[in-house]
């Protein structure tokens, strides 16, 4: 969606993920939008040599990377008397841990993107950005047994800030968008089974749209987003503040 979202604005995108073919049919598909280009880096980012190669084939490329989004994640529920120890390392190392590590290997990259002016070179007109995608079960308790996956998910908005405060004095900005629930591949299965439900407890009553992310981060992205800096975006229509005495009964 995010994608989508660039690549119909005329930015040139690259994107990755552990699944090769899935990569090429969606860079293929995303090309007929224009007038940007979409390009596919396939890589298992769950691994720091994978990482490690994307970002060099990326700087095999590029000079310069104006936009990181971090939206790589995986999620696990069960209950907690049954919930798997492996359950965490897998969630936590991709949620979080791997955002650090792609985060930190772009960097080069990054800086070459933050267009830098003003006295003596302390203003930047046009910051780099880091863009992770959190969600809002980082910023309440869900109502399901995902423990990794909330836990996981309040640490990325906090990595967020920090490296906001970290990074913005070389003009690379990062922010956070804490995401309620979207037409997603991990959401499919819940909303065909929920959905309804879901819509109802929402105070506009219906599920998020791909013009409702792109636009987001394309706001971060923009002029207009340029002094955000340690912000995490609630994109969810309102479910976190939502009043139980109000929801449908369904």
């Amino acid at each position: 969606m995010i994608a989508a979202g660039f690549v119909s604005n005329g930015a040139k995108v690259y994107i990755s993920s552990r699944s090769a073919k899935d990569c090429e049919v969606t860079a293929g598909e995303l090309n007929k939008l224009g007038p940007g280009q979409c390009f596919a880096i396939p890589a298992d980012l769950q691994k720091v040599s994978e990482v490690e190669r994307l970002v060099k084939v990326l700087s095999e490329k590029e000079k310069a990377l104006h936009v990181l989004v971090n939206n790589a994640g995986a999620a696990w529920g069960a209950s907690i008397d049954d919930y798997p120890d492996a359950a965490f390392t897998k969630v936590l190392t991709l949620n979080v841990q791997r955002v650090f590590t792609l985060t930190q290997k772009c960097l080069p990259l990054l800086r070459a993107g933050a267009t830098q002016g003003g006295q003596d070179g302390l203003v930047y007109k046009d910051p780099a950005r880091i863009i992770n995608i959190g969600s809002v079960e980082g910023l309440g308790v869900p109502d399901h047994e995902t423990y990794a996956y909330s836990a996981s998910k309040a640490a990325l908005h906090h990595l967020s800030k920090v490296l906001a405060g970290r990074l913005g004095i070389e003009g690379i900005t990062s922010n956070a968008i804490a995401c309620g629930p979207f037409e997603s591949k991990m959401m499919a299965e819940t909303l065909k089974t929920a959905g309804e439900v879901i819509k109802a407890s929402i105070p506009l009553h219906r599920i998020g749209t791909p013009e409702d992310v792109a636009g987001t981060a394309i706001y971060l992205s923009s002029r207009a987003g340029s002094w955000v800096n340690g912000a995490t975006i609630t994109l969810d229509g309102g479910s976190i503040v939502a009043l139980p005495s109000l929801r449908p009964n369904l």
